[in-house]
């Protein structure tokens, strides 16, 4: 008898997994169509908290819509204006950065020659190409700038969202013939998820801020760009941050030397300490956290699914489904073992 429910129980996880599996792949095929509909999820879920405040001061709900819209038209017309010709001239003096991470590449090849270290050019390459990160950069700002294309259809997604949203749980319960007190667990879960992400967001954004004012300071080239990824990577714990400080230090080390360079990683990594460490979790609570290797395999596998857009939301993703899974008592378990650590989830 123990058997056979053995074998059911693995034949079940088979299954289980063969179907996620199948919608990943699903996933990645429908990309065109799912990558603009996620962000303006998103862009509706961040924006939820503020469309309730607006209707709280009797501002009637198609106004409130507008007024969300404008706000988010005038902002990304804004940063996309400036960071869209600052990716530009990046692009144009790329080659420049790359002859000079050559040169180093070169030099440090001859200090371990003397040393009696002998690395062929070929067997440096493969271990590490340093001017491949910058180009990685440029063709990440290139995929999230190819989303741009797509930003009627988005806004336009958006819109309808944010209209529907006051009223679905009304037309939830009416579909299930039950009053809207008997759904606690959708009401705790959109609570946590609009506090998550509107935290997370303007969290991020006085990342990018800050980032992008330090580096002026430094007088390290196109600063707005560089917060601009800090931005999007804060959404990405532990590892993000490490990922958006590579190219700075790098382009710092080539444009202004190696105490230039060590200047960025220490600025970063207080940054980092600062914002990850200290106010983020009092802000948003211990129970947000996310294993570190979760966030690494939610990175590899939204990556590949959905691209660099996938990459930037991929913690966002994995944060709404250990929610969801949290405001319900049977399933708390995976949220747990989701979680950084046990205390987490208290």
């Amino acid at each position: 008898m123990s058997d056979r429910v053995s074998q059911k129980a693995g034949t079940g996880f088979l299954v289980s997994l063969a179907s996620f599996v199948i919608i990943l792949a699903g996933m990645r095929v429908a990309k065109p169509i799912l990558v603009p509909f996620l962000l303006a999820a998103f862009l509706t879920i961040v924006s939820t908290p503020f469309l309730i405040w607006l209707k709280r001061i009797k501002v009637p709900n198609v106004f409130a819509v507008l007024i969300i819209l404008a706000v988010i038209i005038f902002c990304t017309g804004l940063v996309s204006t400036y960071v869209g010709s600052s990716l530009i001239d990046f692009t144009k003096d790329l080659p420049s950065y790359e002859a000079r991470l050559d040169e180093e590449k070169q030099a440090l090849m001859d200090w371990l020659d003397t040393k009696g270290i002998v690395l062929t050019n070929q067997l440096f390459v493969s271990a590490f190409e340093p001017k491949t990160v910058m180009k990685l950069v440029a063709n990440t700002f290139a995929g999230l700038g190819g989303v741009l294309t797509n930003t009627v259809l988005i806004l336009i997604t958006m819109s309808f969202m944010l209209l529907e949203i006051s009223g679905f749980p009304a037309k939830l319960a009416e579909a299930l013939g039950q009053s809207d007190a008997d759904f606690p667990e959708y009401r705790i879960f959109m609570s946590n998820l609009n506090r998550y992400m509107a935290l997370k967001t303007l969290i991020s954004f006085a990342t990018g801020i800050i980032v992008t004012i330090f580096l002026m300071i430094l007088g390290i080239d196109y600063p707005v760009l560089w917060g601009v990824l800090a931005f999007f990577l804060n959404f990405i714990p532990s590892i993000g941050s490490i990922i958006a400080a590579v190219p700075v230090v790098m382009l710092g080390y080539v444009q202004l030397g190696q105490a230039t360079a060590l200047i960025v990683a220490l600025g970063y990594l207080v940054i980092n300490i600062l914002i990850g460490q200290v106010i983020e979790p009092r802000v948003m609570g211990r129970g947000m956290n996310l294993s570190t290797l979760v966030v690494f395999l939610s990175l590899v596998i939204w990556g590949w699914v959905l691209g660099p857009v996938g990459m930037f939301l991929s913690v966002p993703l994995t944060m709404t489904l250990k929610i969801a899974l949290e405001s319900r008592s049977d399933t708390r378990w995976i949220s747990v073992m989701l979680g950084s650590d046990s205390r987490s989830q208290a």
